[in-house]
């Protein structure tokens, strides 16, 4: 029985011939990176826990998040890095280099067959290239710092076969727009996804890119694109030396394989909250504030190309931003020498040096209370790109919605703007709770339930990204659930031994590790949900954080305020009021292992 792709990458990197999901393994990690935001917290593993570096060469901080250093914090993180770095003689891709992921690949870092681990989320984006890519918390990160390679549950695989003709007007955000339409946010949770058809053989690296940096919002682990040709071909002049990428075998075993039409697909865009929302573009005017084109999806040299076409001898509309920010240096100089830079300017926008630009809650891009936004970024979290609402949608759509002011496609845009009402939005948010808790550390904890029936609850409800500066525990309790609607007060009302129930990808979204320690310091018991995002839950059991997978606790069986006890090693929720015992998944060894261990320290 063959390999799949995911299962080939991960044997040759942990010792074994061959490699089936489900299992766990060492996995031996060839690039390890740690960025701005998650940096501090990654020296702080360090240092608190004595520990040293593997092998400094392939250690590596990218500064991505906040490249314009204009948040303190972030300046404080980023300068206590750079110190650190020189003592250990490290490389640091600095806020002139850009998006890290990117920057990856273009130093030859991650190339077909590597492996690579990030403190960002979007370190999947490296399936683009054949490569794995994970994003991990910032223990996790310092683990691999430490040991060199970490342990990796080998994922299964999805196999979809995209056929038909690709519409002259379906951009690759289009491309994965219908993918989330099709599958949501957690049909495919937990897998690898392998692209195959003549129009995915044909795609540039770019494309590639932009399709791959998506897995995180679809639920999966990554999307695999096996290498063509002229990818092999840039890889192996980023990397200097000759690259065999890394197919799957013939008679790979599949979890899952479709076919899908792509002929069929349409031009989508996500309605604010949640990047699998999607929607044909309105026919009635939804009007925009500002508009940004960037983030890791599509920060790319042809995004910023489609973009400067639709906007050269136009104006942007009176009263809208359009904010620009390139995925890397280099893709800023290639904008700059064929003139893009210069159309984009002069239709109005504002260009920024290379970076995450929005999603990062650091640099440009953000947008305030009320303001209505339209983005090519990946997500649009509640409070991920600011407090006003987020549309996401291709890089073309973006640029002509600019022009026109409201939300319309390339073949709509009008000669002129026009008039828009006056509007008044008001909204609400801060909070300034400060509460600390304990860890609770026993394999059996009794508490209150607090039922949660929702699905995809995400780390920017969890803990807000406006947060992330934040790097003493105790503080971070307060900001639990700040950011979901109904659960805002959760933090004030919460008690010691609490667990917590909900549906399926709790913890869908970013790598931050804040998600997980504002319950710890709280002292919430526990976790049970039907299923954890796949970051979320290393996260969680790397902390010595109880959480347990199973069904059928948000349907009514369980009401909030309830008196339950939970066992971890043997998974069993017990109902005091109803003397009914329920059943979970009990930890496996890897989790009780590291559970025993206070952590994986």
């Amino acid at each position: 029985m063959g390999a799949t792709i995911i299962e080939k990458i991960l044997a040759s990197h942990s010792g074994r011939t061959i490699v089936r999901p489900g299992e766990i393994i060492d996995v031996e990690i060839d690039a390890r990176v740690a960025r701005d935001f998650g940096g501090a917290n990654v020296v702080n593993n360090i240092e608190t826990f004595g520990l040293t570096l593997d092998d400094p060469g392939k250690t590596f901080f990218t500064f991505d998040c906040n490249p314009t250093g204009s948040d303190q914090k972030y300046a404080a993180n980023q300068h206590r890095c750079r110190i650190f770095a020189r003592e250990h003689e490290m490389k640091v891709f600095d806020i002139n280099e850009g998006i890290g992921t990117h920057v990856l690949i273009e130093k030859g870092l991650a190339y077909p067959g590597a492996t690579a681990v990030s403190t960002d989320s979007h370190a999947n984006i490296l399936g683009a290239v054949g490569a794995f890519g994970q994003g991990m918390g910032d223990r996790d990160i310092a683990a691999v710092w430490s040991h060199g390679k970490t342990w990796f549950k080998v994922p299964p695989t999805v196999k979809l076969l995209l056929n038909g003709t690709r519409p002259a007007d379906i951009t690759a955000k289009d491309v994965v727009l219908n993918l989330l339409h099709r599958f949501g946010a957690n049909e495919l949770l937990g897998c690898a996804i392998e692209l195959y058809g003549p129009a995915i053989e044909e795609m540039k690296l770019d494309e590639r890119i932009t399709i791959a940096s998506m897995a995180t919002e679809l639920g999966a682990i990554i999307i695999l694109f096996p290498p063509n040709n002229e990818v092999v071909r840039y890889c192996e002049s980023r990397a200097m030396r000759k690259i065999v990428p890394v197919p799957a075998d013939q008679d790979a075993q599949y979890l899952r394989e479709e076919e899908i039409d792509l002929s069929e697909f349409i031009k989508l865009i996500s309605r604010p909250g949640k990047p699998h929302d999607t929607t044909p573009i309105p026919t009635e005017r939804t009007w925009i504030d500002s508009a940004f084109i960037g983030s890791c999806t599509n920060g790319r040299f042809r995004d910023i190309e489609i973009a400067a076409c639709i906007l050269k001898g136009r104006k942007v509309a009176p009263g809208v931003v359009l904010k620009v920010v390139p995925a890397t240096d280099r893709v800023w100089e290639q904008a700059l020498e064929e003139g893009y830079i210069d159309d984009l300017k002069t239709a109005g926008a504002l260009i920024s040096n290379a970076g995450c630009a929005g999603c990062a809650a650091g640099q440009v891009g953000q947008n305030g209370p009320g303001e209505v936004t339209i983005s090519t970024g990946n997500r649009n979290f509640p409070g991920k790109q600011g407090l006003g609402e987020v549309y996401l949608a291709s890089p073309d759509v973006v640029a002509a919605s600019a022009i026109a002011g409201y939300i319309t496609g390339p073949d709509q845009v009008p000669e002129e703007a026009p008039a828009r009402p006056v509007q008044h939005k008001n909204r609400e948010t801060g909070r300034s709770t400060e509460k600390t808790g304990t860890e609770v550390r026993a394999e059996e904890v009794t508490g209150r339930a607090w039922v949660i029936p929702e699905d995809d609850i995400d780390t920017d409800m969890i803990f807000h990204n406006r947060h992330l500066a934040i790097t003493n525990i105790d503080e971070m309790g307060a900001f639990a659930f700040g950011n979901l609607e109904g659960y805002e007060e959760f933090a004030e009302k919460a008690r010691e031994g609490d667990v917590i129930f909900a549906g399926r990808n709790f913890g869908a979204g970013s790598s931050r590790q804040q998600a997980v320690d504002c319950f710890k310091a709280l002292g919430t018991g526990a976790i049970v949900a039907e299923s954890f995002g796949a970051i979320y839950e290393r996260n969680a059991i790397n902390s010595a954080f109880p959480i347990l997978s199973g069904k059928g606790f948000t349907d009514g069986a369980i009401r909030t305020g309830d008196l339950v006890t939970v066992n971890c090693s043997e998974g069993t929720i017990y109902l005091h009021e109803q003397q009914k015992t329920l059943q979970a998944e009990p930890f496996p060894d890897v989790q009780m292992d590291i559970f025993k261990n206070n952590g994986i320290f």
